[in-house]
């Protein structure tokens, strides 16, 4: 009765290990011809492909179709997807910066500060959170915000452009002249004859 019971689980074995096999070359192969299509812009078959042998369960598949539906301005679509692949893992930063793609595109902006301080909450080391955040409060004039998301960036990197220039900006913005002055003649120092920089500078004259 034992070798039977054996006999009976390696038959099993050998039949299911074959499917399985060809399943996940399946997957492999909509993955591989996902992304040719996506490099000759053919977003439909890019999202086809996939969908033919997408797994709900799957942070990846989730994640790759969150990307492929903002690509082709679904921007619902798209944030279903990431929303999806978010609850999968749900420290994952990935999944958060593609959510807020879409929502950027149809203008949830106080949705992507919710996400962008998640990530910080999470990292708060994160520059491109950071920075961006700090983008974010700009465009909206909210420069006490603006200001400390920008200044931490600086911490992190002292002479690195982006963020400089954007405290520069920020700092003559909330009435910091002196500081915005160094902070602009330092974009020159990285960037020489740097248009931006000249433009605060010459609005401080």
């Amino acid at each position: 009765m034992e070798s039977l019971k054996s006999l009976l689980i390696i038959m099993l074995i050998a039949i299911v290990l074959p499917v399985k096999g060809q399943y996940e070359e399946k997957v492999l192969k909509a993955f591989e011809s996902s992304y040719v299509a996506e490099k000759q812009n053919d977003w439909m078959k890019a999202v086809s492909v996939l969908e033919k042998v997408y797994q709900e369960d799957s942070y990846e598949f989730n994640l790759r179709l969150g990307w492929l539906s903002y690509k082709q301005k679904q921007n619902e679509g798209s944030k279903a997807y990431y929303r999806k692949a978010l609850a999968l893992l749900p420290y994952s930063e990935e999944a958060r910066f593609g959510l807020i793609l879409p929502l950027s595109a149809i203008g949830e902006w106080n949705e992507v500060i919710r996400i962008y301080l998640e990530i910080l909450e999470n990292n708060p080391g994160n520059t491109v959170a950071l920075y961006r955040l700090g983008l974010v409060y700009y465009d909206r004039k909210e420069w006490i915000q603006a200001y400390r998301c920008f200044q931490k960036v600086v911490d992190f990197y002292p002479f690195g452009y982006d963020g400089l220039l954007m405290l520069a900006w920020t700092s003559l913005q909330t009435g910091k002249v002196r500081e915005a002055k160094v902070l602009f003649n330092k974009v020159l120092l990285y960037s020489p004859g740097d248009k931006s920089a000249l433009e605060g500078l010459s609005i401080l004259r």
